[in-house]
């Protein structure tokens, strides 16, 4: 066991006892996404790496610290997508897809951020990214809200606390800026090591600290909302009114800045207190300069990001979670002999009454063996085949979670009669 090969940290397997919620869960998703009429788009898990130092920001941490980076054999620098923003502008782009906009998008897939493994936060982890191309208006950035409302709904998750602000144009980011700067550089002793390194490259970030001897400090620093431009401002109290006439209630919070260098106008956070540190279960706001930046005509972007990790576990502690479905039937031969005949009817049943789950027993051995086996799958009802049924041309039906006698019966009598022993017993 020395030289058993194992996972890397931080990238972990999803089992089969855990792969019928990850299904339950992406299937709400493409339903609620399908409602709102959003297209399915599929992006490759390396990029350039140039596509994410152009849109994520030089300084920022994913960028600086947790991407994974690396040269090919041609010698050009690629790099495992830390997020599926930049890939899906990219791509938007390179296939001329804001030749008619609005675009809505969305994409399912790992990213990759070589971070600290804790509950929450994984170096290979599942995102969902829903992205709007060619919408400037507030409705826009209220869709989201709506359509992300609608997904806990339909995904009975509860407890969920909306968060919203407005970060402006870039003139008044930059105007925020100077100011934080000036606030915080007195207190160079007070910060801490991430926070002081931050100071000068991006000192927005710092209001992101959670580290709970800064919140005083914080707390006191200039806000955002006195340096918005007037339409920031009209941008986001029309946005407001929209959720507020939809019945979704929010909370502005004033240092919600992102940790994303190309956001602009709204951003915003679903959060939980349910989680520990990692409370964020899906975020995103505008940024309308991205497609510009990487080197598209001006347009008009919103979107957002849920990690599913972070869905499922919450799904896991609110107990909502599902469990693999055991089969309904288990077919058998009673012996080696007939082996044959139980792998025909199985294939008849899966032919015939597609809706059943069935599971043929494919080891040696006596048939007592062979019914622990059929009761351990959790199985409803045992199919055996052996010498009695080969001569009569039929089929024994055994319940085996309930005192019902067994029944024997030809193979065209097996769906009347399976669905009424299922019935029964459900």
């Amino acid at each position: 066991m020395a030289n058993l090969a194992k996972s890397i940290r931080g990238m972990n397997d999803t089992l089969p006892t855990d792969t019928p919620e990850w299904r339950a869960v992406e299937g709400h998703i493409l339903s609620v996404l399908q409602c709102y009429g959003y297209h399915e788009i599929r992006l490759p898990i390396l990029e350039q790496t140039s596509v994410f130092h152009r849109s994520i920001g030089e300084q920022t941490d994913i960028v600086q610290k947790e991407m994974y980076s690396f040269e090919d054999r041609n010698g050009d620098s690629l790099t495992l997508r830390p997020e599926g923003t930049a890939s899906c502008v990219r791509a938007v782009l390179q296939n001329s897809l804001l030749q008619n906009v609005p675009q809505r998008l969305w994409y399912l897939g790992p990213m990759f951020r070589h971070e600290r493994p804790q509950r929450g936060r994984l170096r290979q982890f599942h995102q969902v990214g829903i992205e709007v191309f060619g919408a400037g208006s507030p409705q826009s950035d209220a869709e989201l809200i709506m359509l992300t409302r609608r997904l806990w709904d339909s995904l009975s998750i509860t407890n969920l606390r909306l968060e919203v602000n407005s970060l402006g144009n870039e003139e008044s980011r930059a105007n925020y800026r100077t100011a934080l700067v000036n606030y915080f550089s007195p207190f160079k002793k007070l910060l801490d090591e991430p926070s002081l390194a931050r100071l000068n490259s991006n000192p927005l970030r710092i209001l992101d600290s959670k580290n709970p001897d800064l919140q005083e400090l914080i707390s006191e620093a200039p806000s955002l909302s006195d340096y918005l431009d007037d339409d920031s401002k009209n941008h986001f109290i029309a946005f407001t009114k929209i959720l507020s006439a939809n019945n979704i209630k929010y909370t502005i919070n004033p240092r919600l800045v992102r940790g994303l260098d190309y956001y602009n106008k709204t951003v915003f956070e679903w959060v939980t207190e349910e989680l520990g540190a990692q409370s964020a279960i899906c975020a995103g706001g505008r940024y309308d300069s991205l497609v510009g930046t990487m080197g598209g005509k001006a347009s008009h972007a919103t979107g957002c990001a849920m990690g599913l990790e972070r869905i499922i576990e919450l799904r896991k502690v609110q107990q909502i979670t599902l469990s693999p479905q055991s089969p309904d039937i288990y077919v058998m031969a009673t012996d080696d002999n007939y082996e044959l005949l139980a792998i025909q009817t199985a294939e008849y049943l899966r032919s015939h009454i597609p809706a059943l789950k069935t599971i043929l027993h494919v080891s040696s051995g006596k048939l007592k063996a062979r019914m622990k086996k059929a009761d351990r799958t959790g199985a409803r009802i045992a199919i055996l085949i052996g010498a009695d049924e080969a001569v009569a041309k039929k089929v024994t039906v055994k319940p085996l979670q309930t005192n019902k006698q067994q029944i024997m019966c030809s193979e065209h009598e097996l769906k009347e009669i399976l669905n009424e022993m299922l019935v029964t017993n459900g």
